[in-house]
């Protein structure tokens, strides 16, 4: 009798071809797992039925003096008792000092300020965020490999679209550390258009609003036929329902006039502003209560104080939507839809201003905890090869701009924001004085004309480069940034072949004043950027001038006379004066001059050249 081979839909026919691969929110306040099965995406529970991991990691001693740890709901109830060991909210460090971290004294944790990222001394030891975020990321998938029975082929680690380089390897690193092999880093707005999109065959223009436990997102995205086509993304990682807590529990601590002076009493009060603000979700009032070291804590509140009180905030996430449209040069009445994630777009006050903002109901169709892990399980599906019909295309983007450190401290753009991903884009430089056999490389990120006005990601040098006159090098450097946003540079001498490359991997991340107002100086001062970026490449190019005189000067100088000399010298004076004085019109000027006042010495070297060259041959020989 003949056997039939039964494959479920969208699978491989080949159940032995089949790899198992999961999406996996790395969440602030709580993580998931996801995968495709029987050709449809949902999340994986644990032994209780319990598909939400909260995003909390406990550090403790047993009886025998031994550390061990507890994950998740365990760890969770016991933040209050011993905050100091029971991590949470460790997303909000990934890839920062501590200078990055926000009102850390609000915080419990006893912080160490490691070389290159935060961390957080326990009775464990020190543990960084990356240590902390393997934890959940290794019983997410332990999760998975119960579930299946089978090892994982890979997964698909879901960050914010807004995560810079620093933090995106920061959560790579965690996740190769929990054994898992990273098929891809998917930005978390991305991740829930394709559960969107792919559920509800939606298309058109949408904007994915992500306002989650510690980080917000904005994404506009143009869905079409299965293509995901990411317009433009912003958004702030420091701002999300943490935040909202702290606002809470300070109005409650001002309102009874008390005083969370201890590790404990800071994390009682905020464990309480949580579960009071997830009340005022569903009902009309509620009241804020725990016991502190200085007495009860009693305050009641109502759901238009909660709006009132989170008002700054919700404002500064529409702040973000505001520029992401500017940059997209889209209206809010073109959207045509707005999909909600993250836990705290359930306040109806968050529902009620993006919905006021758009002009339209934002679409909550799907579980705002799931949608993400949802849209990377099935991202992960196809990554795995187990989809043959390849339904989507993914088209994510760059969102801030790359570049070089040149000559004057300017900033030479190589990739824009908003730049399709994976891209390579490369552009020549040349040496800028005679003789020249190294050049230093200094790789910066941000959208302002000069250097210290952006981010430094990363330095190298490249050297063995043949001795050569001034500018006639030709060195080629290329900027690859791959699917997970993650960047390498090369630099490569075309005519010796030298090379030099870099992986970036930054040692800290952007901070907070610096994501959010990025974007917004890059326009607010970009008049003034372009005014001091002519005055400097000006200046750069009278230093040339001057350069290549004093060399001329130095070799060829008894060709003029005492009065020429004087004349060139009388020049060379002015151009340096003009550049001390900041004028550019005089700073051209006077450079137009001097390169007017050398061309009759320059035609005197030119013929001692040819006359030379050609001393001692036949005109036969010539």
């Amino acid at each position: 009798m003949a056997l039939l081979q039964i494959s479920e839909p969208g699978q491989s026919p080949n159940p032995h071809q089949r790899r198992t691969a999961v999406g996996i929110d790395l969440g602030t306040t709580h993580s998931l797992v996801a995968a495709v099965r029987s050709g449809v995406a949902e999340c994986l529970p644990d032994e209780q039925g319990r598909v939400i991991l909260p995003s909390a990691v406990r550090y403790l001693l047993d009886a025998q003096g031994k550390t061990r740890r507890t994950i998740g709901f365990e760890a969770l109830a016991a933040q209050a008792d011993d905050p100091q060991n029971t991590i949470v909210s460790v997303k909000r460090f990934m890839g920062r000092s501590l200078a990055d971290v926000v009102d850390a004294s609000r915080l419990p944790y006893q912080f160490e300020d490691q070389p290159g990222m935060v961390a957080v001394r326990t009775v464990a030891g020190v543990k960084s965020p990356i240590e902390v975020s393997a934890e959940i990321l290794a019983t997410l998938r332990q999760r998975a490999e119960d579930t299946f029975n089978d090892d994982l082929f890979g997964a698909v680690i879901t960050v914010p679209a807004y995560f810079d380089d620093a933090q995106r390897q920061a959560t790579k690193d965690a996740a190769q550390m929990a054994g898992l092999n990273v098929l891809r880093l998917l930005n978390e707005p991305t991740a829930a258009a394709i559960a969107y999109g792919l559920d509800n065959g939606s298309e058109g223009l949408y904007a994915i609003y992500d306002l989650g436990g510690g980080t917000f997102d904005i994404s506009l995205l143009q869905l079409s036929r299965g293509v995901f086509e990411v317009v433009a993304t912003g958004g702030d990682s420091a701002l999300g329902g943490d935040d909202i807590d702290h606002t809470l529990a300070e109005y409650a601590l001002a309102q009874a006039k008390m005083d969370a002076s201890t590790p404990q009493d800071k994390r009682t009060v905020l464990v309480a502003a949580r579960r009071t603000k997830e009340k005022l979700s569903t009902d009309g009032s509620a009241h804020l209560s725990c016991a502190l070291s200085g007495g009860m804590l009693s305050v009641s509140l109502t759901r238009e104080k909660l709006a009132e009180l989170v008002k700054p905030l919700i404002d500064k996430s529409l702040a973000s939507v505001k520029r992401v449209l500017r940059d997209a040069k889209i209206k809010a009445n073109e959207v045509k839809g707005v999909i909600m994630v993250g836990g705290s777009t359930r306040m109806p006050a968050v529902r009620e201003a993006v919905g006021g903002f758009f002009g339209l109901t934002p679409l909550t169709d799907l579980n705002p905890d799931e949608v993400v892990a949802l849209g990377a399980g099935i991202q992960a599906n196809q990554l795995a090869g187990n989809n043959d019909k390849g339904d989507h295309l993914l088209l994510d983007v760059l969102p801030l701009s790359l570049g070089l450190e040149t000559m004057g401290g300017l900033v030479e753009r190589i990739i824009p924001r908003n730049t399709p991903i994976p891209c390579a884009l490369a552009q020549d430089f040349t040496t800028f004085k005679d003789g020249q056999t190294a050049l230093a490389v200094h790789v910066v990120q941000g959208e302002r004309e000069q250097v210290e006005h952006c981010r430094s990601l990363a330095r190298f040098e490249l050297r063995g480069i043949p001795p050569m006159a001034a500018g006639a090098a030709r060195i080629r450097v290329t900027f690859q940034v791959d699917a997970d946003g993650l960047l390498s540079v090369t630099a490569r001498e075309q005519l010796s072949c030298v090379e030099a490359s870099i992986v970036v991997k930054p040692s800290y991340g952007l901070n907070d004043a610096q994501v959010a107002t990025m974007l917004r100086e890059g326009f607010s001062t970009a008049e003034a950027d372009m005014k001091d970026r002519a005055l400097r490449e000006a200046r750069v190019e009278a230093e040339r001038m001057l350069e290549a005189t004093r060399t001329a000067l130095a070799a060829d100088g008894d060709l003029l006379s005492a009065d020429q000399r004087a004349q060139i010298d009388a020049l060379m004076a002015q151009v340096g004066q003009r550049c001390d004085w900041g004028n550019l019109e005089g700073l051209e000027s006077a450079t137009k001059a001097l390169a007017h006042g050398t061309e009759g010495f320059a035609a005197e070297r030119m013929n001692r050249g040819i006359r030379q060259a050609l001393a001692g041959r036949t005109i036969d020989q010539v």
